[in-house]
C-alpha cells in the first residue's frame, strides 16, 4: 500500500527514530509499503519517519540502469559500522523535501550492518551512489536532512519553499 510522504518543515521529521525490537508481519509489511511507496515517488530511498513511523527502518534501490534488474534493499535496525576517509559529493534531493537539491560531501564508502526481513545480519559494503543514499537514509533516522548539511542561509531559504508548498498544497 502506498503511504503518504511527510513534507518538511515536520517535527516527526526532526525526531530519533526508535529501534525495532522484534521482526513481525507489521514490520514487513511496513517495509513493503515503503519500497511500494518509495518506486511510486519515484525515488531511490525512503527511511520511516518520512512516513510517520519512527522506527529504525529504510528501503533503497539504486539501480537506474534500463533493463537491469531492480535490488530492493530492506533494512531494520541499520547501522554504518566502517566509512572511508575518501569522501565524494552528491547532489541529494529528497522525497520529503521535492525539487531541492543540493551537494553534499559525505564518505565515498561505508559499510552497514542491518536485519533483513527474515531478521538475519547482514554486512555489506556500499560505494558511489549507493553510499549516499544509505547514509542520507540513516540520517533520517537520527533526526537529520540533507539540507542540515548545507549553509544556514540555503537551508533556510530551501525552507521557506517547503513552507510555501506545503501552503499551496493544503489550499488545494
Amino acid at each position: 500500500m502506498k503511504r503518504p510522504i511527510l513534507l518538511h518543515p515536520d517535527p516527526r521529521l526532526k525526531k530519533a527514530a526508535a529501534p525495532v525490537a522484534d521482526l513481525s508481519d507489521e514490520l514487513r509489511v511496513l517495509g513493503d509499503d515503503m519500497l511500494t511507496t518509495m518506486y511510486d515517488a519515484p525515488g531511490i530511498g525512503l527511511a520511516a519517519p518520512q512516513i510517520g513511523v519512527l522506527s529504525r527502518v529504510i528501503v533503497l534501490d539504486c539501480v537506474k540502469e534500463e533493463g537491469e534488474a531492480p535490488r530492493p534493499l530492506l533494512m531494520f535496525n541499520p547501522e554504518i559500522v566502517a566509512s572511508s576517509d575518501d569522501l565524494s559529493t552528491y547532489e541529494e534531493g529528497c522525497l520529503s523535501i521535492p525539487e531541492q537539491y543540493a551537494d553534499v560531501t559525505r564518505p565515498a564508502e561505508v559499510k552497514v550492518r542491518w536485519l533483513d526481513r527474515d531478521g538475519k545480519e547482514q554486512q555489506e559494503a556500499f560505494d558511489g551512489l549507493w553510499a549516499t543514499c544509505v547514509q542520507h537514509e540513516i540520517d533520517h533516522l537520527d533526526g537529520k536532512l540533507f539540507i542540515d548539511y548545507l549553509k544556514p542561509l540555503k537551508r533556510q531559504m530551501i525552507t521557506r519553499k517547503m513552507v510555501k508548498l506545503k501552503r499551496e498544497l493544503a489550499r488545494g
